[in-house]
């Protein structure tokens, strides 16, 4: 069992890395808080539980440049430091940035905080791995903060049109491939290029460019069909099905429950459940009153409840956090309600006759790579 710590747990990165690592029986997660950076006890406390410690705490953005230099040289000098007094040597995991190479104090900030890695890892034999990361994009990134692409997908999402400055080519990696690397770096699985007798240094590399229109174009494309008419994108380019699971985080709560049109005549009724551009799964069940079924998140999969018969009360919860979205369907007015990725998900009969659910997913169910993930609500 690997003890993992991750400094800046709660971040974008740090967030999305501790939640994968979670579902990882060989781990054993350290739990981090940022206020024990202002307590040299309790920061020697975590270190000295850690095996291996991923630091991702860090200043990106501030009226004042030096006030970022200065903090994210200083949580670099108390993690040394707590190691030091602890003697402890753990792999210490730097998230460094492409900025390094670029005359601004935050890239200053990366490579002097790298060299003073580098400088504890030659003085005690504690290993050292320097990943420089270029631009993240991906769910729950926090908009005009972490990346253009939450900037613009929280904005098109809410009926606003984001402004193109410079439509330059940006080179982005989905932040499910960066934990990739970095769950590979925590089990020494990473190829590396040594900096130091016991350091090494990772350079990854975008696994997408594109100009920052087309980037606006496809947002656009998702909110027209996706949010406007509920036809889900073709889901077979990788780019374009991150971009989509991450444009779909920012979709307004109060968007669902959508209702369905309902064609009726003498024959019964018809409702279009979900026009689709890509391969997917529909199925349907029916659930006898008082029943749940469910509780379970998915990493990955786009999914999709319709109730058109009975009454359903559907729950959603983020992994990681307490609040319970709940929505109540009647199938007298059919409407669905689409499972963000990393939300748990359930659904009750609560009605007094058998409820009937369709279901859509972009996956075919495998149970050698089921992406399903039991937590209940």
């Amino acid at each position: 069992m690997k003890k993992v710590g991750i400094t800046g747990q709660a971040g974008f990165v740090g967030n999305h890395l501790y939640t994968t690592l979670s579902l990882d029986e060989t781990v054993e997660l350290i739990p981090f808080e940022r206020a024990y950076f202002d307590d040299a006890n309790t920061l020697g406390s975590f270190v000295e539980q850690c095996d291996t410690i991923v630091h991702l705490a860090a200043m990106n953005r501030h009226e004042d440049m030096n006030v970022i230099y200065d903090t994210n040289i200083a949580l670099v000098e108390a993690l040394i430091n707590a190691c030091k007094s602890k003697s402890v040597t753990p792999h210490i995991i730097f998230s460094s940035s492409s900025q390094e190479s670029r005359d601004n104090l935050y890239g200053k900030s990366k490579k002097e905080g790298k060299e003073k890695f580098t400088e504890w890892s030659e003085e005690t034999g504690g290993k050292f791995s320097s990943l420089t990361i270029p631009n993240v994009f991906g769910p729950f990134g926090k908009p005009n903060y972490n990346s253009v692409v939450a900037t613009f997908a929280h904005k098109v999402a809410r009926g606003e049109e984001p402004t193109i400055i410079q439509d330059g080519e940006v080179g982005l990696i989905y932040v499910n491939e960066l934990v990739a690397i970095f769950i590979e770096t925590i089990k020494n699985q990473v190829s590396a290029e040594n900096i130091g007798k016991n350091s090494f240094e990772v350079q990854i590399q975008p696994t997408s460019k594109n100009k920052v229109s087309r980037i606006l174009e496809l947002l656009n494309r998702f909110k027209r069909d996706y949010m406007g008419n509920g036809i889900f994108p073709n889901l077979e380019d990788s780019f374009e099905k991150a971009l989509f699971n991450t444009f779909r985080c920012y979709v307004p709560q109060e968007h669902y429950p959508v209702k369905f049109i309902k064609h009726t005549d003498p024959r019964g009724s018809f409702v279009e459940i979900a026009r689709t551009q890509t391969s997917g799964q529909f199925s349907f069940s029916t659930t006898v009153p008082g029943i749940t079924r469910g509780n379970h998140f998915h990493t990955r999969k786009a999914e999709r409840f319709a109730v058109i018969s009975g009454k359903a009360l559907i729950q959603l919860r983020k992994i990681g956090t307490d609040e319970v979205i709940n929505y109540e369907l009647d199938g007298n007015e059919p409407a669905y309600v689409d499972m963000p990725i990393w939300y748990t998900h359930n659904i009750k009969n609560i009605g007094d006759e058998e409820l009937i659910t369709l279901f859509w997913i972009n996956e075919p169910y495998n149970p050698e790579d089921a992406d399903t993930y039991f937590e209940d609500v």
